[in-house]
This record gives C-alpha cells, structure tokens and sequence, in this order.
C-alpha cells in the first residue's frame, strides 16, 4: 500500500512538473514580452522546480523540508503575479518597487525566516502555520480581484482564479490538518501533484484571454470589506488550528468531549465573527477610513460647492446657503436657523419649514448636544437607536410633525452659530456623508458670516458717508460763515460808502448761492457736482486775501497775473481761503503769511508761505492730507488740506508741500492752463 502510495504520488508531481514546462513552451511559443507575461514563465518555471523536487523526495526520500523551501517560493510568485494586476509598472523592476508588492515580499520573507527558525528550534508545526498563513492570503488576493473586476475582465481571468484557489483550497486543508495531528497526512500529499497538473491547462486559458498582456483592477472599499471578513475567518481557523495543536501537546490523545467542546465554542465564535451587525460595521468603517480613499471626491465637491454659489439664483444669501445644503442630501424642504439667544433662534431663511416653541425647545437641547459633542444629528437613527447620541433626551415629535430628519450644526470658527434643518426622505448618514455635510456646513457658515459682516459694513458705510457729506457741508458752511463776518468787521468802519455797499450785495449773492448749494446736497444725499467757469485768478486771489485780511497776519500778495481760468470759482475760493487761513494760524501776529501767482510752461503756479510753526515729514506723508483728521480739534474738520489736493489733482495738477519745524511752510499748486 506504502509503494502505491509512493508511486502515486511520484507520478503526480511528475506529471504537474511536465505540464509546467509545456505551459512555459506555449508562453514562449505566444512571443508576448508583457510584464504579466514573463511573470508567468517565472511562476511556471517555480512551479516546474518545486513539482520536480517533490517527485524526487518522494523517488529518494530526502528531507522534505527542500520541498517546503520551492512550495513557500512558488506561492511568493504566484502571490505577485495576482498583485501585478493591480499596479501600473511596465517592467519587472518597477513592478517590484511597487510600494504594495515591496510590503508583501517584506512580510512573507519575515515570516518564512521566522517558520524556518522556529521549525528547527521546536518542531515542524511552524512551517504548517506558515503555509495555513500564505495559502489564506493567496484566497484573499483571489478574491479581491475577481470581486473588483468587471464582466469582461472576470471572464478573463476566471480560469487563472480557479487554478489558483483550488492548489491554495488544497494546501489550507492539508496544513490545518497537519497542524492539528502533528505531522502530514501523506494520502493528501501525493494527491497535491494531481491537483497541480489539473490546474495547469486552466491557467493557460486565462493566459490566452488576457489578449493585451495586462489586467488593470481597481479594488473597491466593499470588496475589501468582504475579503477582510474572509481574513477573519481564516485567522480564526487558524487560531484554532494552534489551540487544536496545543491541545495535542499537551493532553495527548484529543478526548472526545473536549473535541466536540472545542468544536462547539468555534461555531459559536465563528458565527460572532461574521454575523454579529455592530461588528461588522465597525469593521467595515475602519477599513473605509483606513485604507481607502473617501467616499466623496473633495476637490469635485468643493469646485461644485463654489460653483453653485457663484451661479445659484437667491434673493438672499441665506436662501442660497440652504438651497445649496438641501441639494446635498436631494431633500426640498429646509431652513436656517440662527441662535439669537441662549433659548431664542430665529428663522433666517425657511423653505417649508417653521419653528414654534416647541421646536425651540428641542433645537435647544441640540445645541448644548452639539457644543459638547460636534455631532449631526439624524432625527431617524435617534428615534431608532438613541443610545447612539449620550446625553441627549429629544422629544421626535416636533420634528416628525414636520417630517424633518437631519439637523446640521453651523460653526463659524468656534462660534456656535445655528442649524440647518432638513425635511424629507433621507438614507441613514454614515460617517462620510457626515463629514461632508460638516464641511459644506462650515464653508456655507463663513459664506453666511461673510455677507452679514458685509451688510454691516455696508451699513455702516452708509453713516460714514453721511458723516463725511456733513463734515463738507460744514466746511462749506464756515466758508459762508467767514464771508459774511467780513462784511460785518468792515461796517462800522466802511458803512457810508458805496462801494462797500456793492461788495456787501456781491458777498451776500455769492453767500446765498453756496448756502443754496449746501441745501441742495442735504436733500439729494450727496455732494452736487461742480459747475466751471471763467475766472480771473488775479481777481479772486485778491478777494480771498481781503477776506482773510480780517485776522493777523496780513497776507500780502505777489502777482501781475492777468489770466482766466476755467475752473469752480467757489471751490477754488474755499481752498485758498483754507490754505491762507492755515498759514495765518499757524504764524504768530508779527509773522508774515504770502500768496504768489505766476505762469510757468503753460502751467499756473500758487505757492502760499509762511514763516509759521512748520511740519514735520512724519506728519506731512502720515497726517497731512488724512480726511477728518486735525490738529484743531474742536475747531476744525480736518478735511481742508483733503480737500485742496483732491481739487487740484481733478484738474490734472499736483500739490507740494516742504515745511521745516520751527521755520515755516510752503504748499505750491500747480494748475495746467485751459482757455
């Protein structure tokens, strides 16, 4: 029986051996230089050696350990071939660069070393776990592939699967046995060349379909899922294939009641390994974090989520805001609700949907839930499962009155800032579907935030404006103010004659025309736009210098120029007047304060001096021409100098100004010449 069995056995081996070397003929005969390709010849040629090896240990009687050395490389090989399917390198030496082949080839090295030591300090028994190990990822790989292929692919590669599966199927049995009885069951070992040989011609189909030489997979969150389930149940037989060993070690002869305990105990173990929802789940959820990409592709959906904010069509932001958070989960029912108060919220934006006390209530207790947890709450999961949210106690039905479902929190840095409510039919959020309403919410918070500061702005904005219209009103009304305290200094004095008579009407004229200006701007809200005119500089120069002839020191006057100028005669008047009464303020009553005119270039230059206090360059480039800020304080409005510039650099010329501390001022305008 013993030489049947051998005889058996040497010609199974011989014949996989045989049926080795014709597959790499026929590889060879295909001239088909892809990667996958040669990777074959060299899985063949392993599998060739290791077969040859077997039939001559059977043949000699060697040890079989030199045996075990080619069946560990053989599945290294085969193990990379099903890899390659899923990497993109193009030869050999990349191929084993592959970051993922690299860790494979890494940890088999790591345990076969480890085996091969242990077997010869204990016993056997480690290269039994060993190949139980390595035949378990064989099947995982198996299947990962043909879970992730498509049709055309599948039908492919089905052949080569099948193959593959059965040596490994093979070897996973005879092994776990081993490792439970102590040693090999023989009747199995001369049976695994047949199986070999069997295998073979599958092989070579699958060689023939793959057409192009190359088989591009892309394994998915799911079939990992499955397959990591599979990893647990073949851990787990092989945890129970070491206890079945230890339990032969140490009791001898395995009893019967023990056997059909231990038995017994691995059902039921077994069943809670595959069966049992919640750890499933958890499984399921730490593979997706961990080894995948997410669910959602985050630069798609925030290129869409600015999309839609740039193209959606809402008479308010926080319309748009809850339109867009809507379209997320398909619903058409929503709102966003703002917290006013520690028990108020308020309504911003409703589609469908209203909040009564009631509602105020519970979205209440949501926001101290959220405050301490960070957490969307699914109105449907917490009626099903409210363990799943501690520390929070809702009443559903304000909610379901309303049929809504989901409540998203909105966080404006760390500020808690309110809710998204949403209504309709929803599926039960998973942990990416709620990451990415997180960060919807968080963009669309900013968003929301964003455009209330800007109406607040804009508002206040709106005062500034008015403040700043009332600031020049003002100016213009010490302008008319100024006039008219000329003409009574100069009554007493010049009251009889008739020429100050006329001045007295002309003052007055010009007086009533600003002051109606003035009131014009009061009732349009903004300043009216100037009129031009002809001017004579000479003559105006003067006027401003007679009014401000009023105070010390005296402003004398340089100039023979008898030119027009087409300009606003009145603006024109209050910047000199201003400038003149600046010099004037600024240089004691025994100083000097000068005004010149001349005509340079076909260009107009004023130049107004004084031997006054002076500036310094720290508050000429910082201060000078800053609107509504003076040195005066109570006096002024800071906006003349403001003024001056802008009037000039709207004609199109320009404004200088030196001063030295202690020694006086000169600010020169320069005014282009029109006729």
């Amino acid at each position: 029986m013993h030489l049947l069995m051998n005889s058996f056995g040497l010609i199974g081996f011989s014949l996989a051996a045989f049926a080795s070397f014709i597959f790499i003929l026929l590889i060879f005969a295909a001239r088909n230089n892809s990667l996958l390709a040669k990777w074959l010849i060299l899985c063949a040629f392993i599998s060739l050696i290791t077969n040859t090896v077997a039939a001559l240990q059977v043949k000699l009687g060697f040890n079989l350990q030199w045996v075990f050395i080619f069946e560990a490389l053989k599945i290294a090989a085969w193990s990379v071939l099903i890899l390659s399917c899923n990497v993109e390198e193009k030869t050999v030496k990349q191929m084993l660069n592959n970051s993922q082949i690299k860790g494979y080839l890494t940890t088999w090295l790591l345990l076969t070393l480890f085996a091969w030591l242990a077997s010869y300090i204990v016993n056997y028994n480690y290269l039994f776990f060993l190949f139980i190990a390595l035949n378990l990822w064989v099947l995982v790989l198996l299947e990962q592939l043909y879970r992730s292929s498509d049709s055309s692919i599948r039908w492919a590669i089905l052949p080569l699967i099948i193959a593959l599966a059965a040596m490994a199927i093979f070897d996973f049995v005879l092994f776990s046995q081993a490792s439970m009885v102590g040693g090999l069951n023989f009747d199995f070992w001369y049976g695994r060349g047949f199986v070999a040989a069997f295998a073979t011609p599958l092989l070579l189909i699958s060689t023939r379909r793959i057409k192009d030489g190359s088989v591009r997979i892309f394994v998915s969150r799911h079939v990992v899922f499955y397959s990591s389930m599979l990893m647990i149940a073949g851990l787990y037989l092989l945890a129970m294939a070491l206890a079945g060993y230890v339990i032969n070690y140490i009791g001898g002869q395995w009893g019967s009641f023990i056997s059909g305990l231990f038995f017994l105990l691995s059902i039921v173990v077994l069943l809670v390994l595959l069966v049992t929802e919640s750890l499933r789940r958890k499984v399921k959820v730490f593979i997706a974090k961990n080894f995948f990409a997410n669910k959602y592709e985050y630069r798609d959906e925030w290129l869409n989520l600015i999309e839609k904010i740039e193209t959606t069509n809402a008479a308010t932001y926080y319309q748009m805001a809850t339109e867009i958070m809507m379209s997320k989960l398909a619903v058409d029912k929503g709102a966003i609700i703002k917290q006013i108060s520690a028990h108020q919220f308020k309504i911003q934006y409703s589609q469908c949907l209203f909040a009564d006390s009631q509602l105020n209530q519970q979205l209440f207790k949501i926001s101290e839930f959220c405050a301490k947890n960070n957490w969307i709450v699914d109105i449907q999961e917490y009626a099903a499962r409210p363990s799943d949210y501690p520390g929070l106690a809702l009443d559903v039905e304000p909610f379901s009155h309303q049929k809504i479902s989901i409540v998203v929190p909105i966080y404006i840095g760390q500020r808690f800032y309110g809710f998204f409510i949403l209504a309709g039919e929803t599926l039960p959020l998973n942990w990416e579907d709620r990451d990415l309403l997180f960060a919807v919410s968080k963009q669309l918070g900013n968003f929301v935030s964003l455009h209330e500061a800007n109406d607040q702005l804009a508002e206040s904005k709106q005062f500034d404006a008015f403040n700043r219209m009332s600031a020049f009103l003002v100016h213009d009304l010490k302008n008319v103010q100024a006039q008219l305290a000329l003409i009574t200094s100069n009554a007493e004095k010049h009251r009889d004659k008739p020429e100050f008579i006329d001045d007295v009407f002309e003052t007055i004229t010009s007086a009533t025309s600003r002051l109606n200006k003035v009131l014009m701007q009061l009732r349009n809200k903004h300043v009216i736009e100037v009129s031009q005119k002809q001017v004579k500089v000479h003559e105006l120069i003067t006027k401003v210098v007679e009014q401000r002839n009023v105070d010390l020191p005296k402003v004398t006057i340089e100039t023979n120029e008898k030119l027009s100028l087409l300009i606003d005669p009145d603006t024109f008047h209050s910047v000199l007047n201003h400038l003149l009464q600046n010099g004037q303020e600024a240089t004691g009553n025994d100083g000097w304060v000068k005004i010149k005119a001349s005509v340079r270039s076909n260009e107009l230059h004023i130049v107004i001096l004084d031997n006054g206090c002076g500036m310094s360059e720290d508050f000429i480039h910082n201060r000078l021409f800053k609107p509504f800020d003076t040195t005066k304080e109570n006096a002024g409005m800071g906006i003349g100098v403001y003024e001056a510039k802008q009037f000039v650099e709207s004609l199109g010329g320009i404004m200088r100004v030196t001063s030295v501390e202690n020694e006086g001022s000169m600010f020169q305008l320069t005014l282009p010449l029109n006729n």
